[in-house]
């Protein structure tokens, strides 16, 4: 493996030595155009997800916590870039990236230098770039699920992530994500998931803005009943009509505001709201998930 100090100056050819004995030598970079680093700063999301630097093109995850998990569920790492406030407890994971491929590299900044090359002003700890992992098809998820949580068209990144971590920790199978929803991979998504977009399997359903008319087919050719969270005049309450005691249940939630397409409730079996007190009439999407995924758990 290789570490690569950043240096606008250019510096020697050093080793680096941990204090459980790894040598990793430091590599001279003189230019912010060194191969390698473009994935950290100068490439959007889409690029990202459209390079050919891997098959799948890549992702970019933050955290010890967060490369960790990608790392238990497989996932290939292509490079790490690390600031030196970080560089102590990332050890370990260093140690375990340079077991897996001694050749990949490792970039290491100083907050100066992260902030100018990415724009980054704060980072909860080092950033990896991973091979995107091929997206599996709706079948075999729905094939090996009973529980499978649907967000249609939800664009904030920080609630695709709680619904994420809400779901990994309350026994929801799989995610099935529609054309218009944001990528569960982006880096803050997969942050405030704290990893679990690579734990929870996922996928896309649908291949146009309506995803019902193709997705409830699915959902119902694999035995689903499809429950949809929506203010409806004929919505039950969460606990009514033992949803919980369906083998195979599908929960669909929309976007703050709009919430759910009309064709989507119209394909769906039965709607469903969480009571409010106080005159609230929702809650945020992330909190729903959370209560809609304990309340409907299989039992």
């Amino acid at each position: 493996m290789h570490t690569v100090f950043l240096s606008w100056e250019g510096v020697h050819v050093a080793p680096f030595s941990f204090a459980w004995g790894a040598n990793m030598p430091l590599v001279e970079v003189k230019t912010l155009q060194e191969p390698g680093l473009e994935v950290y700063s100068g490439m959007t999301d889409k690029e990202l997800r459209d390079s050919s630097l891997a098959p799948h093109g890549l992702l970019i995850a933050e955290s010890v916590k967060v490369i960790e998990r990608a790392l238990d569920a497989g996932v290939a790492a292509h490079s790490l870039f690390v600031e030196d406030r970080w560089l102590a407890q990332s050890h370990e994971l260093i140690a375990r990236l340079e077991q897996a491929n001694p050749e990949m590299p490792v970039f290491r900044v100083t907050h100066a230098q992260m902030h100018e090359l990415t724009g980054y002003e704060v980072t909860r700890g080092p950033l990896a770039a991973f091979a995107r992992p091929e997206m599996p098809s709706v079948e075999s998820l729905l094939a090996r699920s009973n529980r499978v949580a649907v967000l249609e068209d939800i664009t904030n990144y920080t609630n695709i992530g709680a619904i994420f971590r809400s779901a990994a920790a309350l026994g929801v199978d799989a995610v099935l994500v529609t054309p218009s929803c944001h990528d569960p991979f982006y880096r803050r998504a997969t942050r405030v998931s704290m990893g679990t977009v690579f734990q929870v399997p996922w996928t896309r359903v649908g291949t146009s803005r309506n995803w019902a008319e193709e997705g409830a087919a699915l959902l119902h050719r694999h035995g689903f009943t499809i429950a949809a969270f929506a203010l409806s005049d004929d919505s039950v309450a969460r606990g009514e009509g033992k949803l919980a005691e369906r083998e195979r249940l599908a929960i669909v939630l929309g976007t703050e505001g709009d919430g759910l397409a009309s064709s989507t409730i119209c394909a769906s079996d039965v709607t469903v709201k969480i009571p409010m007190e106080h005159g609230v009439d929702s809650l945020n999407v992330a909190a729903a998930s959370a209560v809609a995924f304990w309340e409907l758990r299989r039992r």
